[in-house]
């Protein structure tokens, strides 16, 4: 477990499409938050995880050690939550894991797979490491080095909101997603749960 590394989890969606909170929705004896939070734990300490959250909203309790920070400007899309997060980071963190909260098949592997593609054989190192899916970006599948904040906080300024711009920017290796089958073969760590059947699909697969 590498000190440097940590991990921003995003929880601070309308969940509009699933109709109730998906931080707190039941999956097994955890709720799903708890459940994100626990699988990026085995990967990084627990005192480097911040979970990015809406002011106001109601949260499961958490391993101590979890920092819980806030959306400044809420309604902004994932580059305001990595903003937010990237702040709350401890000092000494390099880079972190960013997810959403709505991942329960989230597998550890991909996390740290994800990590190790962030150094280039020259010993030098991308900025970012996402996972793509041949045109689609997965912004909350990806690792970003702290260094990319000024990076965000300049694209937010700019009201410039998509995480792809963020990618034209940066030094960033995008992963076909053929690449991670070999941490996760069904590729299980990209299955969101937005929607009640996409909830429902996700509880059967896990047996629960």
């Amino acid at each position: 477990m590498d000190n440097q590394y940590g991990a921003i989890v995003l929880c601070g969606g309308k969940s509009t499409r699933m109709g109730s909170a998906k931080a707190l929705l039941p999956f097994g004896p955890e709720l799903m938050l708890q459940r994100v939070v626990r699988i990026v734990g085995e990967v990084v300490p627990t005192e480097n995880i911040v979970v990015v959250a809406a002011v106001g909203q109601e949260l499961p309790e958490l391993p101590s050690g979890v920092a819980i920070t806030y959306d400044e400007n809420p309604g902004r899309g994932p580059l305001e939550g990595l903003a937010a997060g990237l702040l709350a980071l401890p000092e000494n963190i390099e880079a972190a894991y960013a997810t959403s909260c709505d991942v329960p098949l989230l597998v550890p592997g991909f996390v740290e797979r994800l990590f190790a593609l962030l150094h280039k054989i020259d010993n030098t190192e991308h900025d970012i490491a996402v996972a793509k899916d041949q045109k689609f970006h997965h912004p909350l599948a990806a690792v970003y080095r702290t260094c990319v904040l000024p990076n965000v906080e300049a694209l937010l300024a700019a009201d410039r909101l998509r995480p792809f711009f963020l990618f034209e920017e940066c030094d960033t290796r995008e992963v076909p997603v053929e690449e991670l089958h070999t941490v996760d073969s069904h590729l299980r760590s990209l299955m969101n749960c937005n929607t009640p059947e996409e909830y429902e699909a996700a509880l059967r697969v896990a047996g629960l």
